[in-house]
């Protein structure tokens, strides 16, 4: 529901946003009020002790302010749990409940230092069970004042005056124009100053330069464009996700066409067998894993990394190896080696240099398939997370290509990092030397597949037998002219329901107004779809059939928003294109469309058989096409597989089953020729 004001101000809490809290709450001060109840009952009559007196009155108040304390709170949980995320209206007398519990806090506030004061007397003489009694009361007290000014603090929306200033003016049609488009301009002035405050607070630990002044600016107007046309709190959205998760499934259990996916490779003169590609992609994504460095391999290889990383830690590197940037006890390089399987004279350049728009990467050569191999990391740091976050578009025109192409602003400033040490340090020019007849592949994983793809189109017209091997790369990455034009040399690869590669400024708007959408018209109270959501997570089961108001509209009447929608709105979002756009408060920025680079294979896993000791799991691969992660799927696995070691894994098993197959058809095609 919208955030709830109280004090004038709108907070990041929902009205219905305290069963949870006044349950805890509750359970813990009737015990409480159980075990004080007790302790004074059986010591009515022993109260004459030097200091028993006062012990007595204490005793009696806090039962009594206990009792206020729980009748409120049972209000509270029981007017909280009325109505939908919708329909505040049964919950309308919250904040006047609420209002009479933070007043109790303070004669709370005021018998919790009595209890101090009593507790530190010396000349206290009272039975031992008393005074650890008032001690245990007194501490209880603290810890739920303490928990409580904790949670004032997060659940406070620096924007809240600004935001209960802005609806109440929309609600005055008869404001003027011109007096709405300054407000309008000074709440859009704060968020994005509010936003840009938190990432640097984020952000505190790393040197912040003129590139990272300006990266915050940028981030900060992406996060308020996108935030600003919702009035939904943290709850809201939690609701919404597991929401559309059992929504998901259902739609995934019935009976449905055939996806659209390419059952095989793509009938172009440049495209190879997909089992080929498979083998291609299982072997070059250990450089692409190799990059992350002793991350990746201790992850991979939790109790034995340390132990077979201790040789190479105290060993000097080559000098002929050009290696930048910081490496302590060369763990690094010793964890590359390891995975890759490579000679420390297979390396031509290392580069472990990170900055925001300046990523790490290597060279080396990859004997097995001669070619030169250039692996480009991964997000791992602030910076590089910067990077992904820096999410505008920006223009690559490639002479005798195309004009135009539009492609992720942070994205696009790693790559021409990486491909001015390529061309310009003379790196390329080494490994050639070395290899003349290699071929070039680049390679990368998640931002380092994004990194990758835009540096391999840079490099195509100089290398035209190169290749590019994108594992998990970024969703909203380049234009559609783009995207063909790569479709020749770049290959993608993606597991399963992988967040990444659906992550697009459009798929977010799409997604937030799934949210709004689910959850403004569920006839359930918000406590109910938690607590089922969670169920359903940790323990599966059948997903709830939730009833809706969009069950029985007509396909037409979906398309526009319902009046409990609206109420969810601050301004209209983009993602209505039905709707006016004739105020600057209709006129959110729109997101170009973004895809995925080159062929996409995409993974999936076909069967589990997991039993408490082992996991078996069966893939099965697919040429697939770009509007197949034109929407973000909820599951617990859209992390899970953008993991490297679990694509690893994954491709590993495909190429293993693929060489079986072919061990299968040659020994059968041996026999007939003996028969």
């Amino acid at each position: 529901m919208p955030g709830m004001v109280m004090f004038g101000r709108r907070w990041a809490i929902g009205s219905d946003d305290f069963v949870f809290p006044g349950a805890f709450e509750l359970f813990i001060r009737v015990i409480w009020w159980i075990g004080i109840l007790v302790l004074y009952s059986v010591h009515k009559g022993q109260f004459n002790c030097a200091g028993g007196g006062l012990l007595h009155s204490y005793l009696l108040v806090l039962l009594i302010l206990l009792a206020a304390i729980i009748c409120a709170l049972s209000s509270i949980l029981y007017i909280s749990m009325q109505g939908t995320i919708s329909n505040p209206g049964p919950r309308k007398s919250l904040p006047k409940l609420l209002y009479l519990r933070l007043a109790l806090y303070l004669p709370e506030l005021v018998w919790a230092v009595v209890g101090v004061i009593w507790v530190s007397d010396s000349s206290v003489s009272c039975e031992r069970t008393m005074i650890n009694a008032v001690f245990g009361t007194v501490i209880a007290s603290w810890v739920i004042i303490v928990f409580t000014v904790a949670a004032v603090v997060i659940v406070f929306d620096p924007l809240g005056g600004k935001k209960t200033l802005y609806v109440a003016s929309c609600g005055n049609r008869n404001m003027e124009s011109s007096q709405s488009g300054q407000l309008f301009y000074n709440v859009r002035k704060t968020a994005t100053r509010v936003w840009e405050k938190r990432i640097r607070l984020l952000c505190c630990c790393i040197v912040q330069d003129d590139d990272h002044r300006v990266a915050f600016t940028s981030i900060a107007e992406l996060f308020r464009a996108y935030f600003s046309d919702t009035d939904l709190v943290p709850s809201d959205v939690a609701a919404g996700l597991t929401l559309l998760h059992q929504e998901q499934d259902k739609v995934e259990n019935c009976p449905k066409e055939p996806e659209e996916v390419l059952i095989q490779s793509p009938t172009s003169p440049m495209a190879d067998d997909l089992d080929t590609e498979l083998e291609n992609a299982a072997h070059y994504m250990k450089f692409a894993a190799a990059a992350y460095g002793w991350p990746y391999y201790i992850m991979a290889n939790p109790f034995t990394a340390l132990c077979k990383l201790k040789g190479d830690c105290c060993r000097n590197s080559p000098t002929e190896t050009d290696i930048i940037g910081a490496d302590r006890l060369n763990m690094h390089f010793g964890s590359i080696l390891k995975i890759t399987g490579l000679q420390y004279r297979d390396f031509i350049h290392i580069s472990f240099h990170n900055k925001i728009f300046e990523i790490p990467f290597f060279v080396a050569l990859d004997h097995k398939k001669e070619a030169i191999v250039v692996a480009v990391r991964g997000t791992l740091s602030f910076e590089d997370i910067l990077t992904d976050l820096s999410a505008d578009t920006e223009n690559l025109t490639l002479e005798d290509v195309l004009e135009n192409g539009l492609v992720h602003k942070g994205i696009i400033q790693a790559a021409n990092y990486i491909y001015g040490k390529l061309m310009n340090d003379g790196i390329l020019d080494q490994a050639f030397t070395t290899a003349p007849e290699y071929k070039l592949v680049v390679v990368g994983h998640s931002l380092g597949a994004g990194t990758a793809s835009i540096l391999a189109v840079m490099l195509k017209n100089s290398f035209p037998a190169l290749r590019c091997y994108a594992f998990s790369p970024p969703g909203g990455l380049l234009s559609k002219s783009l995207a063909d034009y790569t479709k020749q040399f770049i290959v993608s690869v993606i597991l399963g329901k992988d967040l990444v590669p659906r992550l697009s400024m459009p798929n977010m708007e799409d997604l937030k107004r799934r949210i709004v959408r689910i959850v403004a018209n569920c006839n359930r109270p918000k406590y109910q779809i938690l607590l089922h959501g969670c169920w359903y997570e940790v323990f599966g089961g059948e997903p709830d059939n939730f009833p809706t108001e969009l069950d029985g509209r007509n396909q037409e009447a979906l398309t526009q928003p319902l009046l409990a929608e609206e109420s969810l709105m601050v301004h209209r979002s983009p993602s209505y294109t039905t709707l006016d756009d004739d105020t600057p408060l209709n006129s959110p920025p729109q997101y170009p469309h973004l895809f995925l680079p080159g062929r996409i294979i995409h993974i999936v896993e076909e069967n589990s058989t997991r039993r408490w000791c082992s996991s078996d799991v069966k893939y099965t691969a697919s040429w697939s096409k770009e509007t197949a992660f034109g929407t973000i799927l909820i599951s617990p696995k859209m992390i899970t597989d953008h993991m490297p070691e679990i694509l690893l894994k994954a491709l590993n098993s495909l190429a293993q089953e693929s060489v079986s197959c072919l061990s299968c058809r040659a020994q059968g095609d041996f026999s007939t020729n003996i028969v």
